[in-house]
């Protein structure tokens, strides 16, 4: 009987974080719900990521905190209310534009939702890709790569400057195209969910998914601590720009461990969120 909860739960893990976790959060934004409601979404499954995590783990150390727990909440923290600051300035922002909107605000929410994570996907993707090719970029993106350890959680934790590249990357033609608020804010939603699922410590099944979706078995490569091995598999939500630019890259038989992770050349990181703050800004100078 444990075991066939564990296989239920390891097949439905992933299409319950793609298909409940962004369906709900479109009903109730459609429904017109407070983002209170959201935020709590959001909260629900970062706590369901780290009760599975513990319970069907792909590697026990991932599980085993190493001085960072503080240092990812600050980072989540800090991050997320930058999202939803940009989010509530959207028509601050959408003043500023001086053509009319061509966005399909006709077409049902879920599809709208679903063009913008496409769009975005995109540019994210190109952003990250420029971030392992140009060293100002790279030393504020060193900080994301600086982990030793992946679970859900700290797939949001990055240097706020450089999420703020990549999310001016993801949104610009979103905004410019006229996409509204609420669109916006369930990109914010999708994008947590995503974070989550890429860096995440369950031992889910994604069968063939894997090599359209930019899931945790993909993203583990990215993180290969040699340039050399870790230059592969950019993408945020799906693997199709990574197919375009040729960076796509899966291996099933390696198992990807602790040891394999953080950064070649810089084994001795900053730990802390305020020396992580600084240290781009030192490696530049």
């Amino acid at each position: 009987m444990k075991r066939k909860l564990e296989l239920l739960v390891k097949c439905l893990y992933l299409p319950f974080f793609l298909i409940a976790g962004n369906g709900v959060a479109i009903y109730w934004v459609a429904q017109d719900y407070s983002t209170l409601v959201l935020m709590a979404w959001i909260g629900f499954f970062i706590t369901l990521s780290f009760l599975i995590e513990r319970w069907l783990p792909f590697d026990t150390a991932f599980n085993r905190s190493q001085g960072d727990m503080g240092r990812d909440v600050t980072h989540a923290l800090v991050n997320e209310s930058l999202s939803i600051l940009g989010v509530v300035s959207v028509p601050v922002i959408a003043s500023f534009i001086p053509f009319p909107s061509a966005w399909p605000s006709d077409i049902p929410l879920w599809l709208q939702v679903l063009l913008a994570v496409i769009i975005a996907d995109i540019g994210i993707t190109l952003a990250h890709y420029a971030s392992h090719r140009y060293n100002a970029l790279w030393q504020l993106h060193a900080v994301h790569h600086s982990v030793k350890r992946m679970y859900g959680f700290n797939g949001l934790m990055k240097h706020p400057l450089h999420q703020t590249v990549e999310t001016l990357a993801g949104t610009t033609p979103l905004l410019l195209m006229g996409a509204p608020q609420e669109v916006l804010m369930l990109l914010v939603v999708a994008v947590v969910i995503q974070l989550l699922l890429q860096h995440s410590n369950v031992a889910y099944f994604a069968g063939p998914f894997r090599y359209l979706l930019a899931i945790n078995q993909v993203h583990r490569f990215h993180h290969l601590n040699t340039a050399k091995e870790g230059d592969v598999n950019f993408g945020l939500f799906t693997t199709l720009t990574d197919h375009l630019l040729g960076t796509a890259y899966y291996e099933k038989n390696k198992i990807i461990r602790s040891k394999d992770l953080g950064i070649a050349t810089a084994p001795n990181y900053p730990v802390t969120y305020f020396t992580q703050m600084i240290e781009p800004f030192k490696r530049v100078r």
